[in-house]
């Protein structure tokens, strides 16, 4: 059973390459600012975090699902879309892009506890056609070092790293050691839930293993 992507994030592909899994990575074209106003838009109100991601996961799988129709493949597999975003004091935070926004982040969690909110959509193909479709959103609380220098902030900004991840921070990298505790799924911080994802695939009538093309540690 063939695994589809939709994504391009380095963190979501070898995560699920450490799993056993090498899949077909396509980048979505989707303009997720433009999918969240529009969809406050329609609700007279500000999405909430589940929203949000799960919204933003649906509409990257179904892009690509749209685009694999558009090829002619006539293959068998699973798409699957995704989308992380950190919350704090009730307020959404998404990928900084600036260094500026990244400090201020990084200043305002800097010794306190916030959530990540990590979405999941996935597309059963079948001889080329989409089919069934399950989603589900994963949350984790992340606790920060109340320790953390302003020198040590100034090095972790200027690599470069937190400025296109949700919330500014990873656990699979740089920015591990400036994080004490994790109350939740691990990989759901890393942007993908591996258990949540493997509840999907059992929901649509296959088996986990099926998914694997990788041996260990290849």
């Amino acid at each position: 059973m063939r695994l589809y992507l939709a994504s391009t994030s380095p963190a979501r592909l070898a995560l699920l390459r450490s799993s056993g899994i090498e899949p077909v990575t396509i980048a979505p074209a989707v303009d997720e600012d433009a999918v969240a106003a529009e969809a406050a838009r329609q609700a007279g109100a500000p999405l909430t975090p589940h929203r949000v991601v799960e919204l933003l996961a649906r509409a990257k799988a179904e892009a690509v699902s749209a685009a694999l129709c558009g090829t002619g493949s006539t293959g068998d597999g699973l798409v699957l879309g995704g989308d992380s975003v950190f919350v704090i004091d009730e307020v959404i935070y998404g990928k900084p892009h600036t260094a500026e926004k990244a400090r201020q982040r990084w200043q305002l969690q800097r010794g306190r506890t916030g959530q990540l909110y990590s979405g999941h959509w996935l597309i059963e193909h079948s001889n080329g056609v989409p089919g069934r479709a399950v989603g589900a959103v994963a949350v984790a609380d992340v606790t920060f070092a109340d320790d953390i220098g302003d020198d040590e902030l100034d090095a972790y900004i200027a690599t470069g790293e937190p400025l296109f991840v949700a919330g500014a921070f990873t656990i699979d990298s740089l920015g591990a050691p400036f994080i004490t505790h994790i109350d939740g799924d691990p990989s759901t911080v890393v942007g993908l839930s591996l258990p949540t994802l493997r509840r999907l695939v059992s929901r649509l009538g296959h088996s986990w293993p099926s998914l694997w093309n990788r041996g260990p540690g290849s």
